[in-house]
């Protein structure tokens, strides 16, 4: 799906900034006075932005329709969250339901905060998989993305949602009916998994109210930040690539030395972490991913931060990034999933 936006002065900034990726598809065969087809930014593998506004995704842009699930049996459907500004979420549980009240799963989606939806089938699809094997209820968030809407519209999105389950969902009664509001599980992938941690530290300032999160589910979490943490690669095209994707989905409004990107950067950042306001965090890593070095170290500074809460780090050899959301079906994925599955349904 290819989307026109209006420039706005972050998209002025954006497409008079000198051009840190080479502009290898900067006609594409058309004319140089054609502004719907001269290239302003190439963000390979995720998208091209062109000069009118237009917006070329080059992946995640499959649509999936809600329904029941023939391979598991759940059911899934669409909701609005706020008409203001079209938040929508998807909604998922199983079909038929056990009959006590079951965690609450809000789901947020990867896709480096440009790319992927929640109505993706590559999403759709896991999450159909988690709700059938930990009979959670899910809410899974349909966000904002960049460049159309830069950060911060995806964290204020996916934290309207959660305060929309927090305060009862508007009545909607797969929630109001099947879900456990004492047992209410952030998670998410890559720029998901970044999203979801913001939030929770949001909450810190602005809390839910009544309920409590239980636990955070870090998969493959997309954070960076200006200088090295451990092994992290040093090469000056990967901290350049850094810099450029968050840049990019941030409209250029700040750099990577960003408490949101770099949840450890100075003692302010330190201190949410201390108080993450959660009993239980997960944190998953692979071998082959760039952004392996900075979860690990999340995992690591969150317990010499004195968070009084228990944190596991899991790291899979051999695998890149996000491997277990396009080979769903392997050894390691399987593990993968294991392990969210006994995170979401351990009683303590």
């Amino acid at each position: 799906m290819e989307k026109k936006i209006v420039e706005s002065e972050g998209q002025r900034q954006l497409n008079h900034r000198p051009n840190p990726i080479p502009p290898r598809l900067a006609r594409e065969g058309h004319t140089a006075m054609d502004p719907d087809s001269e290239l302003a930014f190439d963000l390979p593998p995720f998208l091209r932005l062109y000069k009118s506004g237009r917006v070329h995704r080059l992946m995640g842009t499959d649509y999936v329709p809600a329904g029941v699930d023939p391979a598991t049996g759940v059911a899934s459907k669409d909701v609005l969250v706020d008409p203001r500004t079209g938040l929508s979420a998807r909604l998922y549980v199983c079909c038929p339901s056990a009959s006590t009240r079951r965690p609450i799963l809000f789901y947020v989606h990867g896709g480096a905060f440009v790319v992927e939806s929640a109505f993706s089938p590559t999403y759709h699809a896991f999450l159909n998989n988690v709700v059938a094997r930990a009979d959670v209820v899910a809410v899974s968030v349909e966000y904002r993305r960049a460049p159309e809407d830069p950060l911060p519209a995806a964290y204020d999105d996916a934290f309207a949602a959660l305060r929309w389950v927090a305060s009862g969902a508007g009545g909607e009664a797969w929630l109001a009916e099947r879900g456990d509001f004492d047992r209410v599980f952030l998670a998410g992938d890559s720029a998901g998994a970044n999203i979801a941690h913001n939030i929770l530290v949001r909450t810190l300032a602005d809390p839910l109210g009544i309920i409590m999160i239980a636990g955070l589910a870090l998969i493959h979490p997309h954070f960076c930040g200006k200088e090295a943490v451990g092994a992290e690669p040093t090469d000056p095209a990967f901290r350049e690539w850094l810099e450029t994707l968050w840049g990019f989905a941030c409209g250029w409004s700040s750099g990577i030395e960003d408490p949101r990107v770099d949840p450890f950067r100075d003692e302010a950042a330190l201190r949410a972490l201390r108080a993450l306001p959660c009993r239980r965090v997960l944190v998953s890593v692979t071998e082959k991913d760039g952004f392996r070095e900075r979860g690990k170290a999340y995992y690591e500074r969150l317990r010499a931060s004195g968070w009084e809460g228990e944190a596991e780090l899991v790291e899979t050899e051999g695998e890149k990034h996000v491997y277990f959301l396009f080979n769903p079906n392997c050894e390691k994925a399987t593990a993968e999933m294991a392990r969210l599955v006994a995170f979401l349904t351990r009683d303590s």
